[in-house]
Formats: C-alpha cells, structure tokens, sequence
C-alpha cells in the first residue's frame, strides 16, 4: 500500500516547515500549501488523503476553503483537521461546520496529532471502500438531509437522476415532491420510515426513490431504482422468500464482501447483519455463506 499523501494548508513558513519534516519522519507524501487558493487549485490536480488546515489565514480563510473543497466531487471522504489557537471555542464550531472532521489547538502536539490522523485516516478508508462498493455495483444512492439538500450521491444515481432532469451536485436540493417524503419520514420513528417510496417520472424516466437509512439524525440514504429495469434484490427476495433487506445483504454475499463490509456499506450494525445472516440461511436451508452466494447467482444469472 503507498504511504498516504498530506496537505498542509497554512500561511506560515516556519508552521508548513515543522508539519512537513515531521509528517515526512511518519513516511507521508507531503504537500504544502500557504494559502486557501493554493490548497484548492492544488486538490483540483491531485486529490490528498488528509487536509491539515490553518484555521485563519489571509484571503480564503480555512473555513470558506473547506467549504469549496468538500463541494468538490470526489473530495466527500477526504478529512479535514482544523489548526486553531489555543482556547478558540468558536473556530471549533466552524470548523465542524464547515466541514471539519476534527480539530487540534496550536501549538500542535505532533504524537496527538498523529494519533488523531491516523483515526481519520482508517475511517475515510472504510467510507471510500463502501463508496467505490456501491458505484462498482451500481448501487443508486443518494444521501441527503431532511430538507431535501444532497449531501453526496454515487456517480450511478447522479447520472440517473440528471437523465431524469434533476441536480446531483452536493449541495442541491431534490425536487419537492422527494423532500416531502424526506419530511414525512422525520415524523416517524428511524424504523417506521425505512422503505417507504415514492415515484417520479420526468423526461421518460420511471424512478422510484426508496428511504434506505435514517439513523434519526440530519442525513437520510435515498435508493434510486430504475422502474424500467428493477433491482437484483427484488429476483432474491421473490425466489427464497426473503425481507428486501435481507435480499440486499445476500446481494452483498454474492459479491465476496464480509460482514464489516456490508455493515459499512448499507449503513448498519454488524450485528444487525449477523441476525440477516441467520435468517437468510433458515430460509435457503444452507449453512454456509458460500452456499448462500451460489444460489443468489444462479437466480441473478437466470434473471440476467
């Protein structure tokens, strides 16, 4: 695996000098940057693994670059640790909302620093994972909040929804009839609002937009299905009786992914798929996933 590659963003020579020799001794590709402008052009040619950022700096300060770089497509997972003064309650607070993954006060105590690029580091790893997951499988998702705003979507659902006349870039809203779905779900309980739907039709397309997750906080997952072609877990649940739910966890099976991995990617606990696994296997009459993972391609190639 190659090292991780970091940027460094701050308007001090003496700052950019210290992170980078140290971040170099920790074997990391390093790049700098002294300014917000230099940051962003720089994230347009090559895309870090993690962003060290001077909170105030001249020009673009740390909190509007963050902002312009988490709009950037592809840069979604990419953490963001903030460098602030010592004490500076409110930069922490832009800082998270900016975007911000985390934070660390100057001046930096470079083995917590560490340890805490590390941490954001693993956790981007897995969130990127899950994400190339869900595009290489042409999973149609697209998370938003409760007002409709769309917080990142896979490049699948983006193009499907464009095809169908609607935005797909971060920050727009979906069209209203979706974002009253959205608000009727945050009426109810998380549980109660998970597979209801809604159908929209425009330029010829037939979507169909289910509520896949909704941890009962700001950001719902919204599954896309393509009524014209159907989804593969709907041939799984109809040939062995299975919940859509647990058609999408055989789904996952079929593709090679272990339990971590299918609870990263569909949102939920380990456990939560352990207690799937048991009843999909109950219900195929198999005791091993390898022999899940055979029946589930038969049918999905039968119906191919």
């Amino acid at each position: 695996m190659p090292p991780p590659t970091a940027s460094s963003v701050d308007d001090s020579p003496d700052a950019l000098f210290m992170l980078s020799d140290a971040l170099t001794l920790e074997r990391m590709d390093v790049l700098t940057c002294n300014s917000g402008r230099q940051a962003i052009s720089l994230a347009n040619s090559g895309s870090p693994d993690i962003v060290l950022m001077d909170a105030v700096m001249p020009g673009l300060d740390g909190f509007q670059t963050c902002q312009i770089l988490k709009a950037e497509r592809g840069f979604e997972d990419i953490p963001i640790i903030f460098m602030t003064g010592f004490n500076e309650s409110e930069h922490v607070v832009r800082a998270l909302a900016a975007g911000g993954v985390d934070f660390i006060s100057k001046p930096i105590e470079l083995n917590e620093l560490f340890a805490r690029m590390r941490v954001h580091l693993g956790n981007a790893r897995r969130a990127r994972s899950a994400r190339r997951a869900l595009d290489s499988t042409g999973r149609w998702i697209v998370a938003c909040d409760r007002n409709g705003r769309i917080h990142w979507s896979t490049q699948q659902a983006a193009d499907l929804m464009q095809r169908a006349g609607i935005r797909s870039d971060q920050g727009a809203y979906l069209p209203w009839e979706i974002v009253e779905l959205v608000g009727l779900a945050a009426e109810q309980l998380p549980s109660a609002a998970l597979g209801q739907a809604l159908r929209y039709s425009r330029n010829g397309q037939d979507l169909e937009f289910r509520i896949l997750s909704d941890d009962g906080n700001d950001e719902l997952l919204l599954r896309l299905v393509d009524r014209h072609r159907g989804t593969d877990e709907e041939p799984l649940a109809k040939a062995f009786a299975l919940t859509l739910r647990e058609a999408e966890v055989l789904l996952w099976i079929a593709h090679g992914k272990a339990n971590k991995e299918i609870a990263d990617i569909l949102e939920m606990s380990p456990r939560t798929v352990n207690k799937h696994l048991e009843q999909i296997f109950n219900k195929l009459s198999v005791e091993k996933r390898t022999s899940a993972a055979t029946m589930a391609v038969r049918v999905l190639w039968r119906d191919s």
